[in-house]
């Protein structure tokens, strides 16, 4: 819309509310709704947990039951009561988040519309202000545009298709944890996804423990079935996606990407699952430049 940069600004702001935020919010929504109606039905006793685990011991194999039997039943005591403490914690973290954000309703709508208003000016400047940063760098105009092209294309498809595969995880956990009736199936599908940008291990942390379950309870269909859809299901997903949405030449490594996505969590919360491989990306980029500096003859960045 050429000459009308206010209104496409506008526009822009628009599909982003539509196809991202809204969604994003309605999830968002569910999510703390479901992980408050777990932590109640705990704190209630509908979920016993003690009881739980004294069924799930009663199903162990022999030899591991005569070993638990060696241990001194205070140790047993403290492990049960330990685990269903930090059960219970983690659904009072989440009701509690889900408490907070009700609470701070005035300072959320304060930042969003903060947000909205800095996106308006970034969709209608933001060709100008990438010059006057490039122009403000302290770099070649060769080095420049090498180092935007590369930290472009790597953040474009790392981010992209990390989201996109954990997204893709995500669904075919949840509908699977639904099937098998494993409630709240919506909450552990979002868990999958956000764990599925931790490579190698990912989606794994929420189905393999799940089926353990059913096959400590005597579900043996549903543990097998669980065992297969994660394995050659969830677990392809990763490998049969990857390639064609990331490509090897701009791959970060996959233990770059743990370690920067580990790393991003622990140091700014929530936001370092896509901050802190943009952060991998910037320093892959410049680590290319100085590759390509100190071989000879070198003129392109591979």
């Amino acid at each position: 819309m050429k000459g009308h940069e206010n209104i496409a600004a506008g526009l822009s702001i628009l599909a982003c509310l539509c196809l991202v935020i809204v969604p994003a919010l309605v999830v968002a929504t569910s999510l703390a709704n479901q992980a408050g109606a777990l932590f109640l039905r705990i704190q209630d006793g509908e979920i016993d947990l003690p009881d739980l685990l004294r069924r799930m011991e009663s199903t162990l194999p022999l030899f591991i039951r005569e070993y638990l039997e060696g241990v001194s039943i205070e140790g047993l005591v403290n492990m049960r009561e330990s685990m269903s403490a930090a059960a219970i914690g983690s659904g009072g973290f989440f009701a509690g988040r889900a408490l907070s954000l009700g609470q701070s309703t005035l300072a959320f709508l304060l930042s969003f519309g903060t947000m909205l208003y800095l996106l308006f000016f970034l969709f209608r400047n933001g060709r100008e202000l990438a010059q006057t940063i490039r122009r403000a760098l302290p770099l070649s105009d060769d080095h420049t545009r090498k180092f935007a092209l590369k930290f472009t294309s790597v953040v474009r498809a790392t981010v992209r298709g990390n989201v996109i595969i954990a997204i893709v995880q995500g669904l075919i956990g949840g509908i699977t944890f639904w099937f098998l009736d494993l409630q709240p199936a919506f909450l552990w599908g979002v868990a999958m996804s956000l764990l599925s940008m931790l490579p190698a291990v990912g989606a794994m942390l929420i189905w393999f423990p799940a089926a353990t379950y059913l096959a400590l309870i005597s579900l043996w269909w549903q543990a097998i079935s669980l065992t297969m859809v994660g394995i050659f299901v969830i677990g392809l997903v990763d490998n049969l996606m990857r390639p064609s949405l990331v490509g090897q030449k701009t791959r970060v490594p996959d233990y770059l990407v743990l370690i920067s996505t580990l790393g991003g969590t622990a140091l700014i919360g929530m936001n370092g699952f896509t901050v802190g491989p943009m952060v991998a990306a910037f320093f892959m980029a410049a680590w290319s430049i100085f590759v390509a500096e100190r071989q000879p003859g070198e003129n392109t960045i591979q």
